[in-house]
């Protein structure tokens, strides 16, 4: 592929270039740009070509093929006989390294959740101003399940996992977010109803119920199913919830 090795990349240049005495610290353009094609992939379903994955990140080929070649070499995404990118198994080992003692200590509380309610159970943390699934147990009762993959964000405003969040946030806390927008007012509800609750807001036709999880030492996060239609009332949920994320604390000591 002559086109790749002859390219040149202006990241390079710029990052090479000595910073200007008294100037902010530099980003690395090159690197940002491949942590945003991890986060491309992670956000489809489907394989890549790399003709998408440029375009996805608005540079040329060359560049885009430099840093999948970089990628790959780390075992970060891997490419198939078609050429066809995906994220390669070494993101699964580096994920399980992140709040590991949280994700031991969930599994098992999750999983009995997620059995006896039938729905989907999951952790999900607070990062820059948006909810992050950590880690998740789909129902083996449950006729139907509803995925929620590990590394699914949304914005903090929305869905009941953020309303939890935000119910836990002192203003100092809720202040350093930078948002320009109000909490939501179902957070104020929270601590008297004992949990937060959302429908069709995160994904269409879906209803979830969450409840803080706080773990000194750990990011803000909360407890939380997702499901599509249940007999256990919402009040029946936040309550095995709240006592599920007492279990949870209480083995992390």
């Amino acid at each position: 592929m002559p086109e790749f090795a002859a390219a040149t990349d202006e990241d390079a240049t710029a990052e090479a270039a000595a910073p200007e005495p008294h100037a902010p610290a530099a980003h690395s353009q090159t690197l940002s740009r491949g942590i945003r094609l991890l986060e491309i992939l992670a956000e489809t379903d489907e394989p890549m070509t790399i003709v998408e994955l440029a375009a996805a990140l608005v540079v040329h080929r060359s560049i885009a093929y430099r840093i999948l070649r970089t990628l790959e070499d780390h075992g970060l995404v891997i490419r198939d006989s078609a050429g066809l990118v995906r994220l390669g198994p070494r993101l699964a080992a580096l994920a399980r390294a992140v709040s590991r003692d949280l994700q031991a200590a969930a599994l098992p509380v999750l999983t009995r959740i997620a059995n006896e309610l039938g729905m989907t159970a999951f952790v999900a943390v607070l990062d820059r101003g948006e909810v992050v699934t950590l880690v998740s147990i789909e129902s083996r009762q449950a006729h139907a399940t509803v995925a929620q993959r590990p590394g699914t964000r949304h914005p903090l405003q929305w869905g009941a996992p953020g309303i939890a969040i935000q119910s836990g946030l002192n203003a100092s806390e809720w202040a350093a977010l930078g948002h320009a927008d109000a909490r939501r007012s179902q957070a104020g509800e929270v601590a008297g109803i004992g949990y937060a609750s959302s429908h069709d807001e995160v994904i269409p036709g879906l209803s979830s119920i969450a409840v803080p999880l706080l773990v000194p030492g750990e990011s803000p996060a909360a407890l939380a199913v997702v499901y599509i239609s249940s007999l256990h009332s919402p009040a029946d949920i936040g309550a095995a919830l709240t006592a599920a994320a007492r279990a949870i604390t209480a083995e992390l000591g």
